[in-house]
């Protein structure tokens, strides 16, 4: 009796992995990658004065990345020598630009420091009255403070400008007034600014302002038809300018104090004029 054999089934074949040579490892090429991208932004930042601290941090990382990733290419375990190469010199590059821009940055903030200073100098500098034919003594017969100023005395500044404030005199307003109110006398005051210094002096910024009386009160200044318009245009050295104020004060004022400020550099100079 013949016995059935039953025909063996094939097995399934497994896909086939394929797999890494023995002792053989992935490249590892990111140091070098890293190294690039920080190298690039740090060259970037480099050609700004102003981030100049941001640049020598990237740089000096993108540098030692650089170096490092080209240990590695040298030793077989990365592929990408010629990007890290390229990433540590840019990170070199990033730190010269870094020395650079910290230089023209504390360069620039020394200009401007010094700049401010010498502001505050101007600022400063003290008003000296200058001898004045009509230097007036006190009604007793003293002299008066050495910082009074009366009518034909000059302050005199540090950089060469010189005012001087003549004596009041007596004033009428025509029709279309503004600032004189009725019952209140009227009385304009010659100022003169000298430039002795050696730059061209703006008399475009120079404030006036008056106030009459023992208690103060603020005089208004008068703009009509023939008086108002105060200083203007520039000064040239060894230049005068003169221009006539006009203030109202109350009719039993028998003094006028006139502010003459000529800028927001200067101090500011007082006269105390007799009415």
């Amino acid at each position: 009796m013949s016995q059935y054999t039953q025909p063996q089934q094939p097995q399934p074949q497994q896909p086939y992995a394929p797999g890494h040579a023995p002792g053989t490892h992935p490249a590892r090429n990111g140091l070098g990658t890293a190294a690039l991208v920080l190298g690039i932004i740090g060259t970037v930042s480099g050609l700004i004065p102003f981030f100049f601290w941001l640049a020598g941090i990237l740089g000096l990382i993108a540098l030692i990345l650089g170096l490092a990733g080209r240990g590695r290419a040298k030793r077989g375990e990365a592929t990408n020598k010629g990007v890290t190469t390229f990433g540590a010199a840019l990170g070199l590059v990033s730190l010269i630009l870094s020395v650079v821009g910290a230089v023209l940055t504390f360069k620039a903030v020394d200009d401007v420091v010094s700049d401010i200073n010498k502001a505050v100098a101007n600022s400063s500098a003290s008003a000296k009255p200058a001898s004045g034919e009509n230097a007036a003594d006190d009604k007793d017969g003293t002299d008066s403070e050495a910082d009074a100023l009366r009518e034909g005395d000059s302050a005199a500044y540090d950089d060469g400008l010189e005012i001087t404030v003549g004596a009041p005199a007596p004033y009428t307003t025509d029709g279309f007034t503004v600032g004189h109110t009725k019952g209140n006398s009227a009385y304009t005051v010659s100022i003169v600014i000298e430039n002795k210094g050696k730059e061209k002096f703006d008399a475009l910024l120079v404030s006036v302002d008056a106030r009459a009386g023992e208690d103060g009160v603020n005089a208004e200044q008068i703009f009509d038809g023939k008086i108002g318009e105060g200083f203007s245009g520039t000064v040239l050295p060894g230049r005068k300018i003169t221009a006539k104020y006009a203030f109202d004060a109350p009719a039993d004022a028998k003094n006028l104090t006139v502010e003459v400020a000529p800028g927001f550099e200067w101090d500011a100079s007082q006269w105390d004029l007799r009415l």
